[in-house]
């Protein structure tokens, strides 16, 4: 995988980094990642050790610990690297055109690949792990908010939707919708779900012009 390796690895983990006078090591850091990204796809995280991850990266497990405190850290920055790639912004040259744009690319992420099952492994891990909470937050969610935001921004510049809109609760009702469905397997992710998701919330900012 040549993916770039994500600044904040080592500080996710713990902190601290390499010792003065010992650089890391960006191959290692690489084996590490794509070595846990493999197995988190092939077992999920509960099935998956740091030993394991450290015998097919071919590392000692002395060398992951040093940068990563635990195995869902590790695991969230595995996640987040091929994440990130699936989760490009838009630009339509309208909000519907955008807001459908990255609900497809969300949804075919979470059910065509891999990583719906490491999300929802990494969300359950995060219930009871505060460190992984926090870097969660901090690493997956502000960032990818922070990201679609600027769809919201650029309409309210083009005069598509008012200025005031609570841009949070429009982010909370897009990503909510499509990760209880993730999450409880209740019903599918269709285009036909993803269209009425979106026209939904067109139609919720509609009224609130009103």
């Amino acid at each position: 995988m040549n993916a770039e390796i994500p600044g904040g690895a080592a500080g996710a983990g713990s902190g601290t980094g390499a010792p003065r006078g010992r650089p890391r090591s960006v191959e290692a850091d690489r084996a590490i990642l794509t070595a846990t990204l493999e197995l988190l796809a092939e077992r999920g995280l509960d099935a998956t050790s740091i030993e394991e991850v450290a015998a097919r990266a071919g590392v000692g497990k002395t060398t992951i610990y040093r940068r990563w405190t635990s195995k869902g850290l590790l695991a969230l920055d595995a996640f987040v690297i091929s994440f990130r790639e699936e989760q490009p912004l838009p630009d339509t040259g309208t909000l519907r055109g955008d807001l459908l744009s990255a609900l497809h690319a969300w949804v075919r992420a979470v059910t065509q690949t891999a990583m719906g099952p490491m999300l929802t492994g990494l969300i359950a891990e995060a219930q009871h792990d505060p460190e992984l909470r926090g870097a969660w937050r901090d690493r997956v969610l502000e960032p990818l908010r922070t990201q679609h935001r600027v769809m919201l921004d650029r309409a309210i510049a083009r005069g598509e939707i008012p200025a005031s809109v609570d841009r949070d609760v429009v982010l909370d009702l897009f990503f909510g919708a499509a990760e209880h469905r993730l999450l409880l397997g209740h019903l599918p992710m269709t285009g036909e779900f993803i269209a009425r998701v979106v026209d939904v919330i067109l139609a919720g900012i509609t009224r609130t012009q009103t």
